[in-house]
């Protein structure tokens, strides 16, 4: 337990078990073109901390289910079909974001540190933090474990997938419950704003050497760890917020996997 009790490699244990659960969820957003809905639900986080704060509970459970609520009404909105898509994502996003930078600096009375909220903290990982990562990556992992055929099959043919009896409405539904866990499970590692870069940068960079969406799925976990692992590190050495120098990482190896050929599945 020695090693524990020092921050730093609580936060890269912490980022690690972040960077296993990303990529595989990344796939699915990067496939299903849903890096807009990744950010939308992202931005809500703030609204999450800010409830989570006011009600004294832990902060990733009001993350997740602010996030989860977001991604409920966007459901909803795309299901109506009476406006674009983009603009219900962009009005739910920002109005999600202003509400909760409002009600956190209306909350005179508790001191918030939230370059740490927007951009991460490596210093606010703690031991509780490890057990939540952990213990909630380990369901999302089994849940995309269940829902991995399913998922690949209307990520690929919408209408032949429910033509064989796949119920497409439970399963986006549940998938927005698996993006939410990793936007909360994400949030001191890498902040509210960047999150969705863990989940779309590693996965990209590993489409460049990948045959089938497992190798894909396995690529973005391996560039995913190795960009926490360097982020991590140069945060300490220069004393800057985590979640900027995770990213940069990350977009280094993506434009180096971009100087490859790519490969089809």
């Amino acid at each position: 337990m020695m090693i524990l009790d020092d921050f730093f490699w609580r936060a890269v244990i912490a980022g690690m078990g972040v960077a296993i659960v990303a990529g595989p969820v990344g796939c699915f957003i990067v496939w299903r073109r849903m890096s807009y809905l990744g950010d939308t639900m992202a931005h809500s986080a703030l609204l999450g901390v800010a409830f989570g704060i006011f009600l004294e509970v832990n902060l990733m459970l009001g993350v997740f289910v602010v996030s989860l609520t977001v991604a409920v009404l966007l459901f909803i909105f795309q299901r109506q079909k009476q406006l674009a898509n983009d603009a219900v994502l962009g009005t739910l996003s920002h109005a999600s974001l202003a509400l909760g930078i409002l009600l956190i600096s209306l909350m005179v009375w508790v001191r918030i540190d939230l370059m740490g909220f927007l951009f991460g903290d490596i210093l606010a990982v703690n031991l509780v933090d490890l057990y939540w990562i952990y213990g909630g990556g380990f369901l999302i992992l089994l849940t995309l474990l269940w829902l991995w055929r399913p998922l690949l099959a209307i990520t690929f043919d919408n209408e032949l997938a429910q033509a064989e009896g796949v119920s497409v409405l439970r399963v986006q539904l549940v998938f927005m419950l698996l993006i939410s866990a990793v936007i909360a499970l994400s949030m001191k590692i890498i902040g509210i704003l960047l999150v969705t870069s863990l989940l779309i940068i590693p996965v990209s960079a590993a489409r460049r050497f990948s045959r089938t969406p497992e190798q894909m799925a396995l690529g973005g976990i391996i560039i995913g760890m190795a960009s926490v692992g360097l982020g991590l590190g140069a945060s300490m050495q220069i004393d800057t917020p985590s979640g900027p120098l995770i990213v940069i990482a990350a977009v280094l190896f993506f434009f180096a996997a971009n100087l490859f050929p790519l490969r089809k599945f």
